[in-house]
């Protein structure tokens, strides 16, 4: 499984606005829902029951939250970078500035943990993360994460 696969432009946003966490889980979960706000609710919920468990701050300025609901039939991802660190919960104690949510229903678990695992891998390099977080645009990020997969 590739992220370029599961991740397109349209579910990029750079720069997000918001300069809080939860701000930018909500800006995200509307990203992942486009106009189909109906399930925002219940998906921000669950990423942030799952944040109230166990933080999703990986370290090196990353965070990847994440959670299942039954709201939403497949996984989906998102992605995006803020201009300024945000506060988050790390394993580092570092500030944030590059998201990526997974939301998905608990029949694609599999799935799952695979980006999630993906994502860890791709961000540990910091050319990739410096990249990513130098991009202007979504198509840009979009490319950078293909090329860093080997696509």
């Amino acid at each position: 499984m590739r992220l370029s696969e599961l991740l397109t432009p349209n579910r990029i946003k750079v720069p997000l606005k918001a300069s809080d966490k939860e701000g930018v889980l909500r800006e995200l979960v509307e990203l992942m829902l486009g106009s189909d706000g109906g399930a925002a609710e219940e998906i921000l919920g669950a990423i942030l029951e799952r944040e109230r468990q166990f933080p999703t701050g990986i370290g090196y300025g990353v965070a990847v939250p994440h959670g299942k609901t039954p709201a939403l039939s497949s996984l989906a991802v998102v992605a995006g970078t803020t201009d300024r660190p945000v506060a988050y919960e790390t394993i580092d104690g570092e500030p944030v500035r590059l998201f990526f949510l997974l939301a998905g229903p608990e029949s694609q678990a599999g799935a799952h943990v695979k980006a999630l695992s993906r994502i860890s891998r791709l961000v540990r390099r910091e050319p990739v993360r410096a990249r990513l977080l130098g991009a202007r645009t979504p198509e840009e990020f979009y490319r950078t994460l293909s090329e860093a997969e080997g696509a």
